[in-house]
């Protein structure tokens, strides 16, 4: 059985934060176990023999790479922290990727445009939720995280190709006890879970094992639009990425947009042979064409806990009827018709995801989510027409595993001793910053329980938040 102080479970955005934090305040020996490929490995996905959402880096790694930078989006941090301790927390997360590379520029600073646009937007039924923004791009992401895995290189171990089974608390000290998949068996100290969205499903069931109180994020399923790049460009220079919060009239549900990609393309992500649709753009080079989701949140209510689940079947339904990923133009769901490759063709829109398979969501999306999806359309035509066009295309399904919260200290500790949760997985957060701020603050505890130095600052800023500032307590 193999022995460290502290492990971490994930090499995605929430892991990689925690074992640089850890490995900058302490001489403790870590260890990630991550269960998909080390960063070079990753460069040349093969979407249909493994998993694209794990491996170093996480989803994140094949994400646009925007970093938010307001308190308010991303993620469920204001359950935990006050506002300013969330703004302190992200600006040391901001100058972390600063200093691995991110760059300077933002976007969302002008405010005079960002007023105009927010009135604009309320005159259509929509919300703006503006956030400063920095943009890194998918090709960036990689070289970043490229520079954070040599940062951590001979620092601390890594076993990839390692997915955890179960874990376990062993008497009397308490520590916690790790089983492999494949039979291996790990003790540590310290346990930070940061397994992501590809986890999920994974955590659900070992919370359940383990009898962690779990709460419901709400789960959000809907699909992927695109549009010529025009037609989002006077949103796009001033936001990169116009957050839009909308109330559907028929069921009065939250449907909003999400990672909008300027100039980017569609892309199939695999999360062990279930498909879903994303997007993405890169730093230096360009599309005719922007996409973003449409996503309808919904939060079930007794009996029904099994979101995740929920989420997985409707996938799986897509992924019966087209393959893989469905794509359908917009005035062929309206006309009741599937799309075909014809009909895709003789369209104004190229579709980027090239080998989605033309066909009918309507079979695959409930009534309820598909009703909120066009009526947000409907909605986002008012503010920026042309988005409603018989020629925009959908992609669906796209789904966002982070419905299960686990029950979490200010300093994120479930209610196992010394065991924290980090991330989209464990549901704190729903994006880059707030699932690196949440690894940050679990391995800031970490360290000063460890006799870490919870003040110095020597090999990048980290701003002025400390471990004893997000001491244990109770929420």
């Amino acid at each position: 059985m193999k022995e460290y102080p502290v492990i971490i479970v994930g090499a995605g955005p929430a892991g990689i934060f925690a074992a640089l934090e850890l490995s900058h305040r302490t001489s403790a020996e870590i260890l990630i176990l991550e269960k998909g490929h080390d960063l070079e490995k990753r460069r040349d996905p093969d979407p249909f023999s493994k998993s694209t959402c794990c491996g170093w880096g996480g989803a994140g790694a094949f994400s646009d790479g925007k970093l938010n930078l307001s308190p308010d989006v991303g993620g469920f941090l204001d359950r935990y922290l006050s506002p300013a301790e969330i703004t302190e927390i992200i600006e040391d997360v901001d100058q972390i990727y600063l200093h691995f590379g991110a760059p300077r520029e933002t976007f969302g600073t002008d405010l005079d445009e960002i007023e105009r646009i927010s009135r604009e937007a309320t005159k259509c039924g929509l919300r703006l939720n503006s956030s400063r923004i920095r943009h890194l791009g998918t090709d960036h992401c990689f070289e970043i995280l490229s520079r954070m895995r040599e940062h951590v290189r001979g620092k601390i171990d890594i076993e990839f190709e390692t997915q955890i089974g179960e874990i376990d608390r062993e008497p009397p000290e308490g520590k916690l006890i790790l089983r492999s998949t494949d039979g291996k068996r790990y003790r540590a100290n310290y346990l930070i879970l940061a397994p992501g969205r590809e986890g999920s499903n994974w955590l659900s069931e070992e919370s359940r094992r383990l009898r962690l109180s779990t709460t419901l994020n709400p789960i959000d399923i809907g699909v992927r639009v695109e549009v010529p790049a025009t037609v989002l460009e006077p949103l796009t220079r001033v936001t990169y990425e116009a957050k839009l919060l909308f109330n559907s009239k028929k069921f009065d549900d939250k449907v909003r947009t999400f990672c909008m990609c300027p100039y980017g393309e569609v892309i199939r992500e695999n999360l062990d042979g279930l498909f879903t649709v994303n997007g993405q753009s890169y730093a230096h080079r360009k599309t005719n064409n922007t996409n973003f989701a449409i996503l309808v949140s919904t939060t079930f209510t007794e009996p029904f806990r099994e979101p995740v689940s929920y989420g997985r079947h409707i996938a799986l339904l897509a992924n019966l009827l087209g393959g893989q990923v469905i794509v359908q133009r917009l005035a062929d769901l309206h006309a009741g018709r599937r799309s075909t490759v014809e009909r895709i063709q003789k369209g104004l829109i190229s579709p980027t995801l090239r080998d989605a398979t033309p066909g009918d969501l309507s079979f695959a999306l409930p009534y309820r989510h598909l009703t909120g999806i066009l009526e947000m359309l409907e909605a986002l035509d008012g503010l920026v027409p042309g988005i409603n066009s018989n020629q925009t295309l959908l992609y669906g399904v796209e789904v966002k595993f982070y419905s299960l919260q686990l029950k979490l200290s200010r300093c994120m500790e479930t209610e196992i001793p010394n065991l924290f949760g980090a991330g989209d997985g464990v549901g704190v957060s729903r994006g880059l910053v707030q699932a690196s701020a949440s690894g940050l603050i679990a391995a800031r505890e970490v360290a000063r329980r460890i006799g870490g130095d919870c003040t110095k600052n020597k090999k990048f800023p980290l701003g002025k938040t400390d471990c004893v500032k997000l001491a244990h307590s109770k929420p």
